[in-house]
């Protein structure tokens, strides 16, 4: 099993190094034909707008189809955004795999960057969460699954093989929410 981590910006270095102490083989994807022979991937935190001018318009089309073929994905901050099916103040999403609306930078400016402990469903109690300007889900569909909230607001979220977080796993030292996505991808596969 190989998960591939989009590389096109953000956090790139700290996921691939979140699989590797969990013993799972990961690649860094920049390019549509590196996403071949990849299990599932890994979309990180950075700037949404900017990710998706990094990529050109085939790029996140097979983003699009590989998702609607049940791909799992696992979008963290920007990632989030990026997989949303809505997104305040914008026409539509760029990959509409998940069935959420999504406010950007919701937790406020980047001076604002905290840290907390969640409660996730499904993978534990105080898990170590770091928000960076950080979406929000503001409203989601029938068919998704909240699985954490901070203040009131959904901050971690799943849809058959999407999940998405509002926060950053990948800056902490817990491996937990990465060990999640490894178990979905291989619950995907059988």
């Amino acid at each position: 099993m190989t998960i591939g981590v989009l590389a096109l910006q953000g956090a790139v270095r700290e996921h691939v190094s979140s699989l590797k102490r969990l013993g799972v083989k990961s690649r860094v994807v920049k390019t549509q034909e590196e996403l071949e022979g990849l299990s599932g991937l890994i979309l990180p935190g950075g700037e949404s707008t900017a990710i998706s001018l990094l990529a050109d318009a085939g790029f996140m089309a097979s983003l699009r189809d590989l998702a609607r073929r049940g791909f799992p994905m696992f979008g963290t901050c920007a990632g989030m955004i990026l997989l949303a099916s809505r997104i305040d103040g914008r026409d539509c999403g760029y990959i509409e795999a998940i069935d959420i609306t999504v406010s950007r930078n919701a937790s406020g400016r980047q001076v604002n960057s905290f840290e907390t402990l969640l409660d996730i469903d499904g993978i534990g109690e105080d898990v170590p969460a770091v928000f960076i300007r950080a979406p929000y889900v503001t409203s989601y569909g029938l068919n998704v699954r909240p699985m954490a909230r901070y203040n009131e607001q959904c901050v971690m979220a799943r849809q058959e093989n999407v999940l998405v977080a509002s926060f950053h796993p990948e800056l902490t030292e817990d491996t937990r929410v990465h060990e999640y996505f490894v178990e979905m991808t291989k619950e995907s596969r059988n």
